[in-house]
């Protein structure tokens, strides 16, 4: 994910002395250069700490006053031990599937397909590969991968051929799994909507995978692990819609 904030363990800024969200709003922007990129402030169960999300994603906070920000950090909740700032991140970063226009996917079914697994991938990606050559074994699971070529100068050459093929499937798969490059195609491609959807859910690496229920795995998982989360995904999502 992409900082505005300084990478540090903890950045700490100074700020005017202010009140209120209005307040702690106004103050960030004199940091941040642009009021905008305060998406959300609300309070946390700590004492007199704020939570700021920014446009980014990022999970930065404040104190009540508007008198610091504390930016590029993890808050560690040290009597249970929990991540603090990791679990808003998944909170945050969920996906509402049925946003996701599926069509500028690439569409494919494995046995009965009742389990949904959603990627955004790279054809240059050398841990997409991997997930490909898995994705062989998944069983009665509906995969729905979208093309963002973000990595090297000919990915979007590469991504536009397989898009452009007359099996986009295969042309997919005979690429990350066997390395046979797609035939030179042009047609009308999604591959800048799928960009631009990559950068509203803040999605900067490959493979990025999605869930039924909305959450979110940054990068490759195992065979085994990816099972699993697909299950996971189908329960939580199947006692949600009850």
């Amino acid at each position: 994910m992409r900082r505005i904030l300084p990478v540090a363990c903890l950045a700490l800024l100074s700020l005017p002395a202010l009140a209120g969200e209005a307040e702690i709003r106004k103050g960030l922007a004199s940091v941040l250069r642009d009021e905008g990129k305060v998406v959300s402030i609300q309070k946390t169960p700590y004492p007199n700490l704020y939570e700021v999300v920014l446009s980014s994603g990022e999970i930065a906070y404040a104190d009540g006053t508007g008198s610091f920000l504390i930016g590029g950090g993890q808050l560690i909740d040290v009597k249970s031990r929990r991540n603090v700032t990791a679990e808003r991140e998944r909170v945050l970063n969920r996906v509402n599937l049925a946003d996701l226009p599926l069509s500028q996917a690439i569409k494919q079914v494995r046995g009965t397909g009742k389990r949904t697994l959603i990627t955004f991938e790279d054809p240059n990606c050398g841990f997409c590969k991997k997930l490909a050559k898995d994705a062989k074994d998944l069983k009665d699971t509906t995969i729905y991968t979208f093309l963002i070529p973000i990595l090297s100068p000919d990915s979007a050459d590469k991504a536009r051929n397989i898009w452009c093929s007359s099996d986009k499937a295969k042309a997919w798969n005979d690429w990350m799994i066997e390395g046979k490059a797609p035939a030179d195609a042009q047609c009308d491609t999604p591959l800048q909507k799928n960009t631009a959807l990559a950068q509203k859910y803040h999605i900067t690496g490959t493979p990025t995978l999605f869930f039924a229920d909305g959450n979110r795995n940054g990068g490759y998982m195992p065979l085994a692990d990816l099972d699993k989360a697909i299950t996971d995904g189908e329960l939580v999502h199947g006692k949600a819609a009850q």
